[in-house]
Parts: structure tokens; sequence; C-alpha cells
């Protein structure tokens, strides 16, 4: 098997130096969470800085990612140019490339991507209702205005309930981008055996798999259509203190629609907390895992530990049985 000093590995590295090692033609799958480059938020970001109190403040300091800067986009599309033809050189033809981005950054990424020579087949969704409201006042601003109180509580009322245009964000956005194939799609199977999607994966109440998803129960025709389960502080790991832990029931189904070889390698340049790998490991995948920060590679070797050692944590079993319930309870309305 080809990079087998990778395979199966959570390699602590700068992904740039190390994705030219990996052999050409030889990732199935790349699945990662980069970083988003919002303010504090590039790929240099420091978790320490990140998550300090001093950043927890709206007006001392604003928190991370809220600062708007038309740079942002400029220097994550250079950067992300040169990951992105490191990863097209090494999937092999009709290979798949799955990345989580920002809404705000999105086309920035997409660009990149589709620079290089990927086709941009699709962008999932994956909606959520639990984030933060990001919309400021500005009554701070008004306070500090010279002049009398009274034309300041004026102002107040007129603008009252008037914000900053940074409402409640409820998505995020995938990109889902292939490598182009080596002629047809059946001789690019045959032959690479990537590049078509299984379709007998199904998503919330067995329906066909789709390009939206979400793992909270929000009614009953969206739980039908694109329920997922939801993690399980077990599964993501007490000690994982990880800021963007992504679930794994989303990482299991974007592989399972995708890696068709038994010997398929899914490869995470970004791997944080290891949530690629424990689903490619889970589904009887190979893995490579990258992340430059020591403290994610050893939360990631735990994990892949914990699912030889307690598999039990990674089922979702409470999750499980609250969807076969409710699809039990549709199927007697529907009946």
């Amino acid at each position: 098997m080809k990079n087998n000093k990778f395979i199966n590995k959570i390699i602590c590295a700068d992904t740039l130096e190390l994705l030219p090692q990996i052999e050409d033609n030889s990732i199935d799958v790349v699945l990662t969470d980069p970083p988003y480059f919002l303010d504090k938020l590039d790929n240099n970001w420091d978790y320490e800085e990140v998550s300090s109190k001093n950043n927890q403040y709206t007006i001392k300091s604003l928190p991370a990612g809220m600062k708007f800067d038309r740079e942002q986009g400029k220097r994550f599309y250079t950067w992300y140019l040169d990951i992105s033809k490191e990863i097209f050189r090494i999937l092999k033809p009709g290979g798949f490339f799955f990345s989580f981005s920002s809404p705000r950054l999105y086309h920035r990424m997409a660009s990149a991507i589709d620079d290089v020579g990927f086709e941009i087949r699709d962008t999932f969704m994956w909606l959520y209702t639990q984030n933060q409201a990001k919309a400021m006042g500005v009554d701070h601003f008004i306070k500090k205005m010279n002049i009398d109180e009274k034309a300041k509580e004026k102002i107040k009322e007129k603008l009252n309930g008037w914000k900053t245009p940074q409402i409640k964000s409820c998505f995020e956005p995938i990109a889902m981008a292939q490598k182009p194939t080596d002629q047809t799609y059946l001789n690019n199977m045959l032959k690479h055996e990537v590049g078509m999607f299984n379709t007998n994966i199904k998503i919330g109440n067995n329906m066909y798999p789709a390009n939206v998803f979400t793992i909270d129960s929000i009614n009953e025709l969206i739980d039908r259509a694109f329920l997922l389960p939801k993690p399980t502080k077990k599964e993501k790991g007490e000690y994982n203190d990880h800021k963007t832990v992504k679930p794994l029931a989303i990482c299991e189904y974007l592989i399972k629609l995708s890696a068709f070889s038994k010997n398929a390698v899914v490869l995470d340049p970004f791997i944080g907390s290891g949530t690629t790998a424990v689903a490619a490991k889970k589904l009887g995948k190979n893995y490579i895992g990258i992340d430059a920060n020591e403290k994610y590679v050893k939360i990631s070797e735990k994990r892949l530990r914990e699912l030889d050692e307690k598999p039990d944590l990674f089922r979702n079993i409470a999750n499980i049985e609250k969807q076969e319930k409710r699809s039990l309870q549709i199927q007697l309305q529907i009946a």
C-alpha cells in the first residue's frame, strides 16, 4: 500500500510541509475542517489566545471570528490555493474533497478549490439551531457621544432593536469537490475504485441521501428527511476541549457516501480532535490525520484508542433509539 509510513497515523506537522510527502493519486477522500481565517482563527491561531477570557467580551475585545476584515478572504484564498493544489495532486482520479467552511468566506474557499482544477459538484449544508447571536447594539457608542443625556436617550429609542448586520448563523456550508475522472465514471470506478456516490446510504427516516443534514431535532418534516444522530459528550471525550469538534455522524455520512474501496484512504489535513479518523476507522477505512498542534494530536490518538477499547462510546445508542422511535411514530401516522 502507498504511504505506508503515514497510513492509520496522526502526524504532528505543518500540513503544507507534510502533504508534499504524500504520493500522487493515492488518496480516495479528503474530509477536513480548515481554519476559516476569521479574526484570530487563521492558520496561526492559538488555542489559549482564542479561549482566553479577554476574548469573551464584545466591547473590550471582540470574540474570535467576529471582526470583519476584507483582507481575511484574500489571505484565506491564497493560503487555501496552496493547500488545494496538494490535495488535487494526491487524490486519485475521481477522488472527493469535502471542506467545511463559514458562510462568510465560503466563496473564497470554493474559488481556491475550483481554480486548481477541481469540479465543484455540490454544496452540503449542515443545519443547526444552537449558535451564538453575533449582532451587536450600539448603546455603548451612544453613551460616549458628546451630547446631553436626553438626546442620547432619543437616539437609543430611535435605534431600538437595530444592530450590526451579523445575524444568528444557522448553517455551515461544506464544499463537495471532485478531481476529474479518468474517462467515464464506470471506467474510473473499475480502475481506481472511487468517483461515484453510494445511494444505498440513507438519512433521516430511511430517506434518499441529501445535501442537507442536521443533528438537531427541528420538526417532523425536517427530521424525517435530514436528521443524523447527535453526538454525546462521551463520544467526543470529556477531556476533549477542542472548540469546533465535528459530529461523528456527519463524518461517517460523508465517508459512507464516497469511499468505495475496502482499502480506501481518508485524509484529514487539519484533523483537530480526530473525528474524521475515528469515523474512517469505525467504518473499516484507512486514515491519515495531520495537525500542527501537539495537544490535538494526542486528543485524536486517545479517541482512536477508545474506539478500540470502548466501542460503545461511539455508537450513539440513545440517539439511534430516539430516531427509531420517531421513525415508528411517523410510520404509524402515515398508516
